[in-house]
């Protein structure tokens, strides 16, 4: 909106001219974002309170949850506030990426709010059906995968690209709907599955977040593009706005989240923040970097998979208790121990990567 108004400006006052620069907008992103969530946070607990809109924990989790109990959650719906701010702010609105990554957050947001609003106001533990969960997330998915690739401007668009090769790439054809629907709505349930402790999902989203914005700043940049061997998608740079907005309103959102936690994301947030990494991923075409990059994530989706089909198939367990980080926490460690060591695992898979990037 304010992209607008500069241009607008400009031939009046040049000095708006700066407004027109990337990088600045992006900065202006991160902190526009973290500034709403840290303002707005104060009241958005004390309302999530007096209506009395707390998290139910279930009995057969670790003990040392018990107590979070009644703490205020779908603090998710704040980030996605202060990230469609931010966008609306400074982000290039004729983008037709930025639509798209505001289409997934802005839908999968709704169908985690239906789902949090029927467990916590309603007081129905199933919440949504996890059919109609899907359901509606696929629906999403394939929408989005459609319109990628029906507007697509050049092959690269629609390609698999391989890290670590120079010139290894995979014409996908229709499968890219099929890549798009797995990685969009994998991602999403992916970091639903991570939120399950203090500040745990919150900040590996906010770094794989970062590490995608820088991505999408060299995709969308046609000589670094050139030079790292990687595609180059025109108009993926306005990305990096999103990515800042994400990260500043993680941040900010980070500062109430840490444990011991005044308020919960919820399906809300998560699945709205997963579905948004998992779409960005796509656009700038680096899949399989962010499979790595997003190597917590995986994990933890991966650990319920096994203990279901385990326990399915010979009655018995792998792990104490999924998704792993309750593995972890009935084994006895802290719950901070977790989190930050998760933290530590994500700082390592994302500089991997970043690294990605040269190691061709």
């Amino acid at each position: 909106m304010l992209v607008w108004l500069a241009q607008y400006l400009e031939p009046f006052f040049r000095p708006m001219a700066v407004f027109q620069y990337l990088t600045l907008r992006g900065i202006l992103g991160i902190m526009t974002a973290l500034c709403v969530s840290l303002l707005l946070g104060p009241w958005f607990i004390r309302k999530m309170v007096q209506k009395q809109i707390g998290q139910a924990v279930r009995n057969d989790g670790p003990k040392s949850h018990l107590s979070k109990s009644g703490t205020p959650t779908m603090g998710g719906a704040l980030l996605l506030f202060a990230i469609s701010i931010s966008v609306f702010l400074w982000a290039d609105l004729t983008n037709r990426f930025v639509w798209a990554v505001l289409f997934i957050t802005i839908t999968y947001g709704l169908v985690g709010w239906v789902d949090d609003y029927r467990k916590v106001i309603e007081k129905n533990s199933r919440g949504l059906p996890a059919r109609w969960k899907y359901f509606w997330q696929s629906v999403a998915g394939i929408a989005v995968a459609i319109f990628l690739y029906t507007t697509a401007q050049s092959p690269v668009e629609t390609q698999l690209y391989v890290p670590f090769f120079k010139n290894v790439t995979l014409d996908l054809g229709w499968g890219y709907l099929l890549l798009v629907y797995f990685v969009v709505v994998g991602a999403s349930n992916a970091v639903n599955l991570t939120d399950g402790l203090d500040g745990l999902a919150i900040m590996p989203t906010v770094m794989v977040g970062s590490a995608l914005g820088i991505i999408a700043y060299l995709v969308g940049h046609a000589n670094f593009a050139t030079y790292l061997h990687i595609p180059y998608v025109p108009g993926t740079g306005e990305l990096v706005v999103f990515c800042g907005a994400l990260a500043g309103a993680g941040l900010g959102f980070l500062w109430f989240n840490t444990y011991p936690a005044q308020v919960f994301m919820g399906d809300v947030g998560a699945l709205a923040l997963g579905g948004a990494l998992g779409v960005i991923a796509v656009i700038v075409r680096h899949e399989i970097v962010f499979f790595i990059m997003s190597g917590i994530f995986v994990m933890e989706t991966v650990s319920v998979i096994l203990q279901v089909a385990s326990f399915k198939l010979t009655g018995r367990r792998i792990f104490r208790m999924a998704p792993l980080h309750h593995h972890f926490e009935l084994k006895g460690w802290p719950e901070p121990r977790v989190i930050v060591r998760f933290w530590i695992i994500t700082v390592m898979l994302v500089l991997i990567g970043l690294a990605t990037l040269k190691l061709r």
